[in-house]
């Protein structure tokens, strides 16, 4: 009878562990809703990227259990095309189920991550600091701000409420460039990159558009550019990038085809085991499968030192262009604009 009893208790326990598995399995199958909000609705990329992250099948797995909820609308105060597209894209924005809140505090009350699309850079750092403070992990799209001094504050002020930030554009997850990245061409050693690059006045020159075709360039070269010549006419910019070692990586800026926002993006990388076109735009959602990735594990796929320098380096090349097309340093540009970001953030920090 004991015998019985022992194997009917064996029995029960061999089931009882098999229904707790198959909760967990579903419970890890099932993540916790991930909650994102949006600040600025003055650029399409907050209507796209709600569309995709918010449809009802969506195409990646990595966008199940992930909504956007909650939008702050206002962006730039001053640039015409961003203050004139908030009503469009809001009502957008809204179709998707979005709610719209009138203060950001608001926002962060209702979610777990933020995506910062405002389209004018120099709001981002007083945006940005209410998302570091709360602890949210914070995408800020292109540009990451107004000026170099504002991109080293924000990423400071990153470190300092120990919050994680990333930064991208969507040009560095086109397919040519993760087979290069992959090895592919064996060890790189030279980019030739292009992308439109019309002017925004309110920005350094490069901040604006040409941020995809700089940001291409440091995909396949990765950090490391000592210095930088600038050639400069009204309807091209040509960009020269010295790394380590001798490589040397070009931005080619095209301004002439349809305001400067057509022409295609893309470029050649050169390596070791031959040579391979890097491709062009592939879509908004290689980015976001990267972004929601950032947002659950709180780990940016680029580093804040590599997102940095791409701004260094396009700062570098305005300096460049206004001394003749001299070769600038990265470092000395760096060093010299330290200390006005680190003045610009202590008012936050107070």
């Amino acid at each position: 009878m004991r015998f019985l009893c022992g194997c009917l208790n064996f029995k029960w326990t061999l089931i009882a562990i098999f229904c707790l598995s198959v909760c967990h399995l579903s419970y890890a199958e099932d993540p916790k809703t991930l909650r994102i909000g949006i600040i600025g609705l003055d650029t399409s990329h907050s209507s796209s990227f709600s569309k995709i992250l918010n449809h009802p099948k969506p195409e990646f797995k990595e966008f199940q259990a992930c909504k956007v909820v909650a939008a702050y609308p206002h962006g730039s105060r001053e640039i015409k095309e961003s203050l004139e597209s908030v009503p469009k894209i809001t009502e957008l924005v809204k179709q998707q189920g979005v709610e719209i809140v009138p203060t950001i505090e608001e926002l962060l009350s209702k979610v777990d991550a933020v995506l910062l699309e405002s389209n004018d850079g120099r709001v981002h750092l007083e945006q940005a600091i209410p998302v570091l403070k709360a602890g949210k992990p914070l995408f800020v799209d292109k540009p990451i701000a107004g000026d170099l001094a504002d991109v080293i504050a924000i990423f400071e002020a990153a470190r300092h409420f120990k919050t994680p930030v990333f930064s991208s554009s969507s040009l560095r997850y086109t397919d040519g460039a993760k087979e290069i990245r992959s090895g592919k061409i064996g060890e790189i050693i030279g980019c030739d990159a292009y992308s439109p690059c019309p002017v925004e006045t309110t920005h350094p020159d490069f901040y604006w558009y040409g941020i995809h075709g700089v940001e291409t360039m440091y995909t396949i070269m990765g950090p490391g550019c000592e210095t930088v010549i600038r050639v400069n006419t009204p309807e091209t910019d040509l960009a020269v990038g010295t790394w380590k070692e001798g490589k040397i990586g070009t931005f080619r800026g095209r301004r002439k085809a349809n305001n400067g926002y057509q022409g295609g993006y893309g470029g050649t990388a050169f390596g070791t085991k031959g040579v391979a076109q890097i491709g062009s735009f592939s879509g908004y959602e290689p980015l976001l499968v990267e972004v929601v990735k950032f947002f659950r594990t709180g780990k940016p796929p680029v580093s804040n030192a590599e997102s940095t320098e791409i701004y260094t380096f396009m700062t570098a090349a305005d300096i460049s262009k206004a001394k003749g097309g001299v070769p600038v340093k990265l470092q000395d540009v760096y060093s010299t604009t330290l200390k006005a970001a680190k003045q610009r953030l202590a008012k936050y920090l107070d």
